[in-house]
């Protein structure tokens, strides 16, 4: 019962105020409500694509129709190349093609025909176009040889032609589109890397807090009080613990249903994840606070350790395009695993799946907390007191 006492007046020094509460928990709602803006919304927009189709015949047609049932497409007629060329320049367009004379006649040859493309420059839109351009020609290249093979004369062939793209533009049979989720969401990594450096810097506040109590001796005289040591312990690390954990449950509550973002993992799941993590920063701060004694440089030291080992564990931008020696050392960063371990969750896996990220985050609060369980020693007055 002590304990909980001790982890609320912690709690209520933390957040009680409203300075303290904007600081530590508005501020950061607000910084991950811009990096959702930022990164976490896909541009869903689709893109224009202008074309000139110069062929009389079906198969032109039945290009741009096939091409328009695309949702990522909006296609746009012009009335010449000229036209075109002057959309793609002025960039009103992402990308121009253009069906050339006699197209549905040469599908009767044995080559396969091409439709000019332009583009300023290569994209996802202009590969995804020719993609598509080349799968269709594909399919209009083998009706038309097996209409040929079927036909006697010329005029026979094009009545078949027509009627058969007629039917397939019905699209009697179509597949339905599911997400597998075999990737997580674009921006994820780097949303999840700002809550866990807030989580840093909070957590180092609180421990703070209780090398501040040592140095003015409040904690000695806890230990005269008639409560056990293991009490006062656990109270002050489960005082930190919750100021972590509020922070943690509403900057997903409000991301999550405020703001509307979808994170591809389960609350619960999101919440054991950022827990571990938090126990590794409460075992970082409290050996630096143990390690330096200063309260004052303790929490210099622990803003200099957030920063780079931020960068080293991947919440700026993605390991890969490291070097390799600084990919290997990232495997020493909490960060990373806790990183990972969202991303693996948000790609379709389950709490199973995420054991060995744990487990290493499991470790590394064990073995941090026990070094930093030296400032809990009353009877060693910081410096400067």
């Amino acid at each position: 019962m002590h304990s909980f006492t001790i982890a609320w007046n912690i709690l209520k020094r933390m957040v009680g105020t409203k300075k303290k509460f904007v600081g530590f928990i508005i501020l950061p709602c607000v910084v991950i409500a811009l990096s959702i803006f930022l990164f976490g919304k896909s541009d869903s927009r689709a893109a224009v694509i202008v074309y000139v189709n110069l062929d009389k015949g079906s198969a032109g047609a039945h290009l741009i129709t096939e091409l328009s049932r695309n949702d990522s497409y909006v296609l746009k007629e012009m009335d010449s190349e000229e036209q075109l060329k002057a959309s793609i320049i002025h960039q009103k367009a992402k990308v121009g093609m253009t069906i050339p004379s006699g197209f549905s006649e040469q599908l009767k040859g044995a080559a396969v025909p091409k439709v000019q493309l332009y583009d300023l420059s290569i994209s996802e839109e202009s590969i995804t176009l020719q993609m598509s351009l080349d799968r269709i020609i594909g399919h209009l290249s083998s009706t038309a040889q097996l209409s040929l093979s079927q036909a006697k004369d010329a005029d026979t062939q094009t009545a078949l032609l027509n009627k058969t793209l007629e039917q397939v533009e019905k699209h009697q049979v179509k597949g339905n589109i599911v997400d597998l989720q075999l990737y997580p969401k674009p921006g994820l990594s780097n949303i999840t890397g700002f809550t866990l450096m807030f989580m840093m810097g909070l957590i180092t506040s609180s421990i703070t807090l209780i090398v501040n109590d040592r140095r003015q001796r409040t904690m000695a005289r806890m230990f005269t009080a008639p409560i056990r040591s293991y009490q006062i312990a656990l109270g002050n690390f489960m005082g930190s613990f919750l100021v972590g954990l509020v922070q943690i449950v509403l900057v997903i509550a409000i991301s999550r249903w405020v703001l509307g973002y979808d994170y591809g993992i389960p609350f619960g799941t999101h919440v054991i994840i950022l827990g571990a993590f938090m126990l590794v920063a409460m075992g970082i701060a409290s050996t630096v606070a143990g390690l330096v004694r200063n309260p004052r440089q303790a929490g210099m030291l622990n803003s200099i350790i957030i920063t780079p080992t931020s960068m080293l564990g991947g919440c700026f931008w993605p390991l890969s395009i490291m070097p390799d020696y600084l990919q290997k050392v990232a495997n020493f960063i909490p960060q990373k695993w806790a990183i990972e371990a969202i991303d693996t969750v948000a790609s379709g896996g389950t709490i199973t799946d995420i054991w060995l990220s744990l487990s290493i985050l499991a470790l590394m609060a064990v073995t941090l907390l026990a070094i930093g369980s030296t400032i809990l020693r009353p009877s060693e007055a910081g410096s400067g007191a």
